[in-house]
């Protein structure tokens, strides 16, 4: 079955002992600062309204103080909302008995930490398990499942192996194969790959990416860097001070930055590899010996290897169904890529 979007609706946090009581205070313009200098309280998040998409990847991105950690935490409410709502499948996650929450946990989300989480006395095969051990699954289906996953995301012949004998990116591979034998509906990944090198991170992207156009989970992804978050990111979310300042696809945020904040940020991206073909491709398709063929969501970068690798001036555009949608000109690819990169 199809994985569910997340709405997340009015969401508010305030840290301290009557955050409640300066809800409507911070709804009628009380600052982060004013907050905490009069009152002692803490604004974590403020007026969240994000509809993360099924069986996609939604990038949260910030830098440290932001509030991404603390968002991605009320999907799951391992931190409890100071006021407004998660929806799951029509239900509230913040209104779950924890019986409810409990259930919502072991079956519907599994998430992936910074730090790995790994249990060091457990061999690889005994961590990617675990959770399948607590949800009362007969012990040779739980290995079955585990092994699968071990398999594919690369530490096949490891399973005997404790954390202290991994490379910190084996180790989060541990970590990506326990989330995903539990088969949740939801996977919360925390600033997954930040602790690694970034070759390690890179590779670990290209693993995420693969098992996801197999799986096709909903993903809640948190990271701090851009590049990763345009890597991965069906939709990204960009959050300062707990707001949300900016959110659409990568290309709508490199493309229109809605402030300062947001230019700053993106100023020294390669827009080649953030901006799609059908952006700039003609709508009509060239006649006769057109050797190369692109998609209509391929980046300009990959387009314009694929021609000029082939020696070749113009490529034909072509849809998933196999229709011909358009054409590229490599000289227009070139000069596109030349030209959001002034920007």
């Amino acid at each position: 079955m199809a994985s569910q979007g997340i709405e997340i609706k009015d969401l508010y946090k305030i840290f301290g002992p009557d955050g409640e009581k300066y809800v409507e205070a911070v709804k009628n313009g009380m600052s982060k600062a004013e907050l905490n200098e009069k009152h002692g309280h803490v604004l974590g998040l403020k007026d969240i309204n994000i509809s993360m998409p099924a069986g996609k990847i939604q990038v949260v991105m910030g830098l440290s103080g932001s509030g991404k950690s603390t968002l991605i935490r009320h999907i799951n409410r391992l931190i409890d909302p100071t006021a407004g709502s998660v929806l799951y499948q029509d239900d509230d996650v913040c209104q779950m008995s924890k019986s409810e929450l409990l259930e919502f946990r072991r079956h519907k989300t599994a998430m992936v930490f910074q730090k790995f989480a790994l249990l060091p006395h457990r061999t690889v095969i005994q961590n990617a398990v675990y959770g399948l051990q607590i949800q009362g699954i007969d012990k040779a289906e739980a290995h079955k499942r585990a092994q699968r996953w071990i398999e594919r995301v690369g530490l096949d012949g490891f399973e005997d192996h404790y954390p202290n004998q991994l490379s910190g990116g084996m180790q989060q591979r541990v970590g990506l194969a326990r989330a995903l034998t539990n088969d949740a509906d939801i996977l919360l990944m925390d600033e997954a790959f930040s602790a690694l090198d970034p070759l390690i991170r890179t590779d670990m992207q290209s693993v995420l990416l693969d098992i996801q156009a197999e799986l096709k989970k909903t993903i809640v992804f948190i990271t701090h860097d851009l590049d990763e978050a345009l890597r991965l990111g069906d939709r990204i979310a960009i959050l300062r001070d707990g707001e949300v300042i900016q959110q659409g696809t990568g290309q709508e945020i490199v493309l229109n930055p809605a402030d300062a904040y947001i230019s700053d940020f993106i100023q020294e991206v390669n827009r080649g590899r953030v901006i799609a073909v059908e952006t700039i491709m003609s709508r009509t398709p060239l006649e006769g010996g057109i050797k190369i063929e692109v998609k209509p969501d391929d980046r300009l970068e990959t387009a314009a290897q694929a021609m000029s690798s082939s020696e070749e001036t113009c490529a034909n555009v072509r849809d998933d169904s196999g229709n011909l949608v358009g054409s590229l000109r490599l000289k227009d690819t070139i000069n596109a890529m030349v030209t959001a990169a002034r920007h």
